[in-house]
């Protein structure tokens, strides 16, 4: 395994930050931290996401893995890049995108559901498969592509929980991507840090049972 294939499975677990704007994704990223949660996806569905990559990383650069997500453009991606971001993520897996982003040289993370579009990410070099929407089909899905894709590497992103991230573990997950389930819209709103630490703290407990 590569050394970027370990850093992500060493990561474990990915917050899939969506906030209002960049302050409240650097002060969700902060309480994730606290929490032992040390994967922070940044979408660009967050207004100014370049720039709380940026300060994150300036922050957390040697103890977190920091990136960015939804990046569905060759701009998104350099401007990620330029910003510092560690990874790069996105939705799906679009050959001139995907492109864009191996060309950066960071960890390339991209979007497949079906064995044809995990080929086709496969075929174009991404590292890491993110198996989005996972909640639709759940572990048993995971464990069914690994069959014929026993030499990928999945990130099921999509209604992973603290309670069943065990599961998608078992199934062969190098790591996972929270999004809601780990920071909801309502504590971001409501600048609730010590509870999206908290529930950092489970997720965290809960890896390392699967660890265990």
């Amino acid at each position: 395994m590569t050394d970027r294939l370990q850093q992500v499975q060493q990561t474990g677990v990915f917050a899939v930050l969506r906030a209002p704007d960049a302050e409240h994704a650097i002060e969700a990223a902060r309480a994730l931290i606290r929490g032992g949660i040390t994967g922070i996806e940044v979408t660009y569905s967050t207004p100014g996401a370049p720039d709380a990559i940026r300060e994150l990383v300036a922050e957390f650069g040697d103890s977190a893995n920091i990136g960015a997500g939804t990046v569905t453009s060759a701009e998104r991606a350099e401007a990620a890049a330029d910003a510092g971001a560690q990874f790069l993520v996105s939705p799906g897996t679009v050959p001139a995108v995907t492109e864009a982003m191996l060309e950066t040289g960071l960890t390339v993370m991209t979007g497949a559901l079906t064995p044809t579009e995990v080929m086709t990410a496969l075929d174009l070099g991404s590292h890491v498969v993110k198996l989005f929407p996972a909640a639709l089909a759940g572990p048993p899905l995971l464990k069914a592509l690994r069959g014929p894709f026993g030499d990928a590497h999945f990130m099921p992103t999509g209604g992973v929980s603290a309670e069943n991230l065990g599961e998608w573990f078992a199934a062969g997950a190098l790591a996972v991507g929270a999004g809601s389930d780990l920071v909801s819209s309502t504590r971001l709103a409501e600048r609730d840090w010590d509870g999206i630490e908290a529930v950092a703290g489970e997720f965290t407990a809960a890896l390392q049972k699967a660890r265990a």
